[in-house]
This record gives C-alpha cells, sequence and structure tokens, in this order.
C-alpha cells in the first residue's frame, strides 16, 4: 500500500497556527476528523497524548512524528502539518520542530497499512526529502515528493560488482576500529515509527562506515529480520535500543548495549562507537548488571511498583467516585436499616466499595508480581493479594494487612515464580508444555499463598495492637491524640495503621466521644487533598499523568476516600508519605484544639452540615482541613523534584 493512500490532501495542512506542542496536536488531529478519518476525536487526542507520555515522538531534525494506534481511528491516515516559525516539541535534539508526520492507525490495522506507516519513517531519515517537503509551495507538492521517494525505493539498486567500495565519509565517529558482525534490535511502545526510523539510521551509518550489520524490527506488524540464534552466536556485539519489552534471555552471554530507541536515532555514531570498542557489559538473563540505559522490564523496584500502581488506579478512582456518589442520598443511604436507604444508591456502594475497592489491592499484587516475572507471576500475585486482604488470622480483627499487604505479596509472588521457573528450568523439552499451565501456576500459587498465610496475621496483628495504644491514650492530652491519630491516617492510606485510628474513632462514636471521629475523618481527606492541591501549585514537580490524576484527587479527598492518594504514594513514597503524614497530623490536632464534634463516621463534605455547634463549627472544620491540605501540598512542593522531560 503507498503512503500517498493514506496522506492525501484534505489531510495536508501546510500552516499551522499553533504555537504551543498540544495546540500542534490539537490542530492535526482536528484535520484528521474534518477528513473523516476518526470516528472519536476526543478519544484519539487523549491516546496521542497517552504515547507522548512514555517517551517524546520529537526525533530531531526539526521532525516529529505523533502517533497512536486507537480504537477512534475509522480509517488509518497520516496528517501533515508544517511550522514555518517552528514549534518547542521536547525533540531528542532539543531543537524546534517544523515537519510533523501524524500516524493514525487504527487498533485492527492490517499489515499493510502498518507496513505503510513504518515506510514513512524511512522517508524521513532522507535529508533531501525532508528538504523537499519544507519547501513545498502546495499539497500537491507535498504528495509528489512522497510519490517520488515511493517510485526511488521501488526501483531496484543497480549492479555494482565491479566497483570500488565507497570511502566511508571522513567523520571522527568513524575513526573507530573495525568490528567484525554487529546486530541490533529496535522497538517502541506503538511499534509504528521510532522502531523503523532508529533501524533505518543504525543501518544506513553502518553501511557509510564499513560495519555489517543486522537489525531487527519489533514493530505492530510482528518482528522482522528476526535475529537466528546462529547469528546471536557468532554476533561480536549487540545493541538493544527499545522502549517496551524485547525478548532479552536469548542474548545470554554476550556483550549487550540497552539503550532508548531514541538514541539509536539521534546518536547513532556514538552507539556504534561503543560497539567497536565493545563498550558493553555481558549480559546475564533475568540478571542484567547494565546500569546505563537499560530498556529491560524486569529490572528495578519502582517499575515493578508502578506497573501495579497504574493498573490499580482505575479500580481506585472508579470505585472512590462510585462510593461518593453513593452518599448524595445520604451518609447511611446504603444501609437497609436506616430511613435513608435507597436502593440505587445502595448499588453504587456495593460496585464501589464492595467490588472495585475489593479487587484494588490483589489487582495491585498481580500486576507487580507479573512485572517482575511476566505472566506466569500474574496468577500468585492476585492470590498472594486476596490473601492480604481477606485472611486476618486475628480474633476480632477486620479484613487484613490491605495496601501494605498487597505491595509484599506482589513482590513475594514475583521473585516466588522467577524461584520456581529457575527450578523447572531443566525439564525435559517433552514437557515443556506443562510449565506455564501446570507446574508455574500450582507451585508459584501454593509457595506464595503459604508464606502469606503466615505473615499476614502478624501484619494485622499490627493494626489491632495499634487500636489498642490509641484507646489507651483517650485519657491524655486532646490535641496530642489528635495529632497522633492524624498522623497515622497518612501512614499507609487504609493499610492497617490508618484502619487502627478509623477503629479507634469508630470505637469513641459509639462510646459517645464524637470529637475522635471528626479528627480521623478530616485527617483521613488531607493527603488526596494536599497532593492535589501540589500538582496544581507545583506542576512542574509532576508528570501531566500524576496532574490528571490530582484533578481526581480533589474529589476523592473530599468524599474522605484516602485511597486517593495511593498512586502518588506508592510512586514516590519517600516524599509524598511524609508530606501526608505532616499535614494530617495539623489538621488532626486543629480538630481536637476547635473541639469539633461529628455524628457521622464517613462521608467528606457531605456530612460537614452534621458538625455540633452551628455555622462557626463547620467553618473551623473546614479550615482545619484547608491548612492541613496547604501543609501537605507545601511539604510536598519542596521534598519533590522537578520531572525531567525525556530528551
Amino acid at each position: 500500500m503507498n503512503i500517498t493512500s493514506l496522506l492525501t490532501k484534505d489531510t495536508v495542512l501546510l500552516d499551522l497556527a499553533a504555537s504551543t506542542k498540544e495546540a500542534a496536536l490539537s490542530e492535526l488531529v482536528g484535520k484528521l476528523d474534518e477528513a473523516g478519518k476518526l470516528s472519536d476525536r476526543e478519544a484519539f487526542m487523549n491516546d496521542i497524548l497517552a504515547r507522548e507520555q512514555q517517551s517524546t515522538t520529537g526525533i530531531g531534525d526539526g521532525i516529529a512524528i505523533p502517533h497512536a494506534k486507537s480504537a477512534a481511528v475509522r480509517e488509518p491516515a497520516i496528517a501533515f502539518g508544517r511550522s514555518a516559525g517552528g514549534i518547542d516539541y521536547a525533540s531528542l535534539d532539543g531543537q524546534p520542530a517544523h515537519l510533523f508526520f501524524m500516524i493514525a492507525a487504527s487498533e485492527g490495522a492490517n499489515n499493510d497499512h502498518l507496513e505503510a506507516l513504518s515506510r514513512l519513517a524511512t522517508f524521513l531519515m532522507d535529508g533531501k526529502f525532508r528538504e523537499r517537503v519544507l519547501n513545498a509551495a502546495s499539497a500537491d507538492e507535498v504528495l509528489a515528493a512522497v510519490n517520488d521517494k515511493e517510485r526511488e525505493l521501488d526501483e531496484p539498486e543497480a549492479p555494482a560488482e565491479s566497483e570500488a567500495p565507497a570511502e566511508p565519509s571522513p567523520t571522527p565517529a568513524d575513526a573507530a576500529p573495525a568490528l567484525g558482525k554487529v546486530l541490533a534490535v529496535t522497538a517502541c511502545p506503538t511499534g509504528i515509527a521510532h522502531t523503523y526510523m532508529a533501524a533505518e539510521k543504525l543501518n544506513e551509518r553502518a553501511k557509510e562506515r564499513g560495519i555489517p550489520i543486522k537489525v531487527e524490527t519489533n514493530g505492530s506488524s510482528g518482528v522482522k529480520n528476526r535475529l537466528t540464534p546462529e547469528e546471536i552466536a557468532e554476533a561480536d556485539i549487540i545493541i538493544v535500543a527499545a522502549d517496551t519489552k524485547v525478548e532479552m534471555a536469548r542474548f545470554d552471554g554476550k556483550p549487550v548495549i540497552q539503550t532508548k530507541v531514541g538514541k539509536a536515532i539521534h546518536e547513532t555514531d556514538a552507539l556504534l562507537d561503543r560497539a567497536a570498542t565493545k563498550d558493553a557489559p555481558i549480559y546475564h538473563a533475568e540478571r542484567s548488571t547494565d546500569k546505563g540505559d537499560s530498556a529491560e522490564p524486569k529490572s528495578g523496584f519502582y517499575k515493578h511498583l508502578m506497573n501495579g500502581v497504574s493498573n490499580m488506579l482505575p479500580f481506585v478512582v472508579g470505585g472512590g467516585i462510585l462510593i461518593a456518589l453513593s452518599f448524595f442520598w445520604g451518609i447511611n443511604s446504603s444501609n437497609p436499616d436506616s430511613p435513608e436507604y435507597n436502593a440505587f444508591a445502595a448499588m453504587l456502594n456495593t460496585i464501589g466499595g464492595g467490588m472495585a475497592f475489593f479487587l484494588m489491592v490483589p489487582v495491585l499484587a498481580g500486576f507487580i508480581a507479573s512485572s517482575i516475572a511476566e505472566r506466569p507471576g500474574f496468577a500468585p500475585g492476585m492470590v498472594g493479594g486476596l490473601i492480604a486482604v481477606t485472611i486476618s488470622g486475628v480474633e476480632g480483627a477486620d479484613g487484613g494487612s490491605g495496601f501494605l499487604g498487597g505491595i509484599i505479596a506482589g513482590f513475594l509472588a514475583g521473585y516466588v515464580t522467577l524461584f520456581v521457573k529457575r527450578m523447572f528450568a531443566k525439564l525435559p523439552d517433552a514437557l515443556e508444555g506443562l510449565k506455564p499451565v501446570l507446574f508455574y501456576p500450582l507451585f508459584s500459587i501454593a509457595i506464595t499463598g503459604l508464606i502469606m498465610m503466615l505473615i499476614n496475621p502478624q501484619l494485622t496483628k499490627l493494626y489491632t495492637g495499634l487500636s489498642s495504644f490509641l484507646e489507651g491514650l483517650g485519657g491524655t492530652n486532646q490535641v496530642l491524640v489528635g495529632l497522633i491519630i492524624g498522623a497515622m491516617m497518612a501512614v499507609d492510606m487504609g493499610g492497617p495503621v490508618n484502619k487502627a485510628a478509623y477503629t479507634f474513632g469508630i470505637a469513641m462514636l459509639d462510646a459517645g466521644n464524637f470529637n475522635f471521629i471528626a479528627a480521623v475523618m478530616a485527617a483521613g481527606m488531607v493527603p488526596p487533598l494536599g497532593m492535589a492541591l501540589a500538582t496544581t501549585l507545583f506542576k512542574k514537580r509532576f508528570s501531566k499523568q500524576e496532574q490528571e490524576a490530582g484533578k481526581t484527587a480533589y474529589v476523592l479527598g473530599a468524599c474522605f476516600i484516602t485511597e486517593g492518594v495511593i498512586p502518588f504514594a506508592a510512586a514516590d513514597p519517600a516524599r509524598v508519605i511524609p508530606a501526608s503524614i505532616g499535614g494530617a497530623a495539623v489538621t488532626g490536632a486543629l480538630t481536637m484544639l476547635f473541639d469539633i464534634s461529628l455524628r457521622a463516621p464517613h462521608g467528606g463534605i457531605f456530612v460537614m452540615g452534621l458538625v455540633d455547634g452551628g455555622l462557626m463549627k463547620v467553618l473551623l472544620y473546614a479550615a482545619a482541613i484547608i491548612a492541613g491540605a496547604i501543609v501537605t501540598a507545601f511539604l510536598a512542593g519542596m521534598l519533590k523534584k522537578p520531572v525531567v522531560k525525556a530528551a
């Protein structure tokens, strides 16, 4: 399929009006929508922005190739835009982008479409083609340049057996020592543009420098030019330029340079220089010692944790908002014995709290484990997470170890699964098919489950012990107690420490003391509200994804859903948890200082009208919450470092 069947006159925009990256993307998406290529403009724009969050599509040399595979694409297409003055696009070379090719691939795009889209990536490696497009006076001239390039690539190369080999260009980089066969693998998250551009650039520069190379591409249409075991065995060195998972075990024992796909496009000679000097560590399957630009997804505590958090987030957001919506019918609207009972509100509460929140911790644990041990880790992780929230082993304790127990279960399940995989590595080939369906799940689930059954009661005892400790503080200084229970509400966001403080508040409520539950609820609202405020005041310290999560955290915090801060705490616990504790402690102390009484055990802002003492007490209660949120926001702003944009 020709590129001109995807890039047409009605998707060419010669003069972009935009002056910012997001405005340029919106303008190009609008052009595709006007041409009838999209079924949902907003959804496609979100998919484009999500791709930009993974890494910049500004490849340098004045070019940007924003792209996405999306269900919102009605018909695969390419939109072209041009900016004479250039737009700051956070490109790999730090220079403004002038040429924009937006690739819209449908989720079910066939290989012909994907091949055509990836072919465009190779066009843009040609400086003459770029210059011609940059100077085109009309859409027809842009299409003519593309057609001419199509014909040039389709023409067979003339035989050159009698010609002397061309001298490599005399650049300093070409002075690197000669070496034998180099192998490379390129891959980007969507497998459309960067994958093929990196392959083209590696092939082009290696040919100019007289370096024999073979490049495997891991694109949307599958693996092309696959490296064979024989080639891997004979290779001097291997370059893996990837921003997503590639098959790494086959390189065990070989020198491997692991880097980002953008480096292969923009720093090609530097990579080939490293290859020439064999400047790379020996790769060991499942235990790589590379400390450089590693693309191996099995490395790093943070990466495993974030895999769990990102997959858990929809349960937190969806479940939390459904719980909040149920409060519109009253704080007790889900209780069949209450006069406020409403069947629809009860269903919302059950879906949000009983189902979505119940699955939150098992999903967190399952995806942490699968990040460590791939698919075989998912089942034991889910089971371990389920044990964390259901099996207490302590008489009178409700539930188990919560969020912290889920994190422990996820990492435990992941590394147990790696151990099991290694244990069965020497099985005969005839039993290979039984590993993923029998041996891995059987032993991984059993070992993880047994260990969690043993340690979870100890984690739960922490919760019950803290409850007893708090009950013993009832007769001491009230402000001090408020400070302590406020801090406890922010320690583990729904885990045993938080649960102990909340249980203490409920016990005091039952005993007729309404001050403690007021402090508990106010302090529990602070962590998500404070982090939401931080994303508003200190935007440079949070990624775009975190800024979007901050908007939801405002709602969750206002509804006394402390779990709304979990995505921030899991991503950066060393800074977010202390900031949350500081703000929540201030709120707890202020609430007790102001002598605030509240008769409702849940509901956030929806039950503030139930505060005893009239309007003045309600305003003081709100002031205590706002003060704590401000403290958390400013502590987070001071502690967190600015986000480093992709280079």
